[in-house]
């Protein structure tokens, strides 16, 4: 039986791209949030915050850059329709990271008079991100959709992707920090979780009316009983997680990741609902993955370079978070 690569090819490369989207939305997503969650801590817990997220959070853009250069280069009719359309959040959204990497560094290094306002401006960054993120994600679920009630819902979205991204970050302080600013991140996560499931919930209602192929795919046998799981399975995550958020943190800091993994599990269920809803277009109900793609001898050479860049970052990701585990240290600049 022989390979018929040009079929082939654009779904090794779909799947690709959704692998590094869902890898960002996960790591980075926790950093951005610690960076949400500097507008309720104080200068010390600041301090302390940074330092649990100093080693990884370079390394965790990469893997946008990664998903963004996937689309350019395997999906480049794709990459026109979407980057036109959302022209200007993804100005935003790089605004926004360009801010808050400046201030990561430029808050070490100024007189301690001046280290506040490049601590809210790391916040301001982190926000703004996270919002053109959401708003992106609400847009492109309604089809690339113009008008008010595409505005208004793609700011809903923005809204509870932000408290999304909130709740990673918290959950990532239960695992990394102790003592009080360990006891404030349970907290946080637990009034952040409220706005992440109205988040979800929204997406859910709104996917398939924005397109009859998808309401086909959830509410049509036997589709209905393939995606029955994903739902079900979140809502119970979902109230696991609320439950957990009474008893944390447990002695001898037990059970301190599960937070964050239970948190990447739910991620990782609303991705792969989404994937299954617009599957096979890359573009909503215009483009498909194979009418988007690059020319079959593109991708296999393409295909031959990322083979050798991504154990790459992946082995670097892995040794970084292996290296700098354990509980963050109080952070020195001397």
């Amino acid at each position: 039986m022989t390979l018929d690569w040009p079929i082939l090819l654009p779904f090794i490369f779909a799947g690709l791209m959704g692998l590094a989207i869902l890898i960002y939305v996960v790591l980075d997503g926790f950093d951005l949030g610690i960076g949400i969650l500097f507008a309720f801590a104080g200068d010390e817990e600041q301090d302390t915050m940074i330092a649990a997220i100093g080693p990884f959070w370079d390394a965790n853009e990469t893997w946008l850059v990664l998903a963004v250069g996937l689309l350019l280069v395997a999906f480049p009719l794709a990459h026109g329709v979407i980057l036109t359309a959302l022209y200007l959040p993804v100005f935003v959204l790089l605004f926004g990271l360009i801010l808050r990497g400046v201030a990561f560094d430029f808050r070490a290094k100024v007189p301690a008079h001046r280290k506040q306002r490049w601590n809210r401006a790391f916040f301001a960054g982190s926000l703004i991100a996270s919002l053109a993120q959401g708003y992106m994600l609400g847009v492109y679920v309604l089809g690339l959709a113009t008008g008010l009630p595409a505005m208004v819902f793609g700011a809903l979205v923005a809204l509870c992707l932000a408290a999304a991204y909130a709740a990673m970050g918290a959950a990532w302080l239960i695992y990394k920090t102790e003592g009080e600013l360990q006891e404030k991140a349970v907290l946080w996560l637990r009034s952040a979780l409220v706005f992440t499931a109205l988040g979800m919930a929204a997406v859910s209602i709104a996917t398939p009316l924005a397109s009859p192929r998808i309401f086909d795919r959830w509410f049509v046998l036997p589709d209905m009983v393939y995606l029955a799981p994903l739902p079900i399975l979140s809502a119970l995550l979902f109230a696991w997680l609320w439950w957990q958020t009474f008893h944390l943190p447990k002695a001898n800091d037990r059970h301190a990741m599960l937070p964050f993994l239970t948190l990447a599990a739910i991620f990782t269920l609303g991705f792969a609902g989404l994937a299954w809803s617009f599957y096979p277009f890359v573009v909503p109900d215009r483009l498909t993955i194979w009418q988007a793609a690059s020319a079959p001898e593109s991708l296999a050479i393409i295909l031959v370079g990322t083979l050798f860049v991504l154990p790459v970052i992946i082995g670097y990701s892995f040794y970084a978070y292996r290296v700098f585990g354990g509980k963050a240290s109080d952070l020195r600049y001397d």
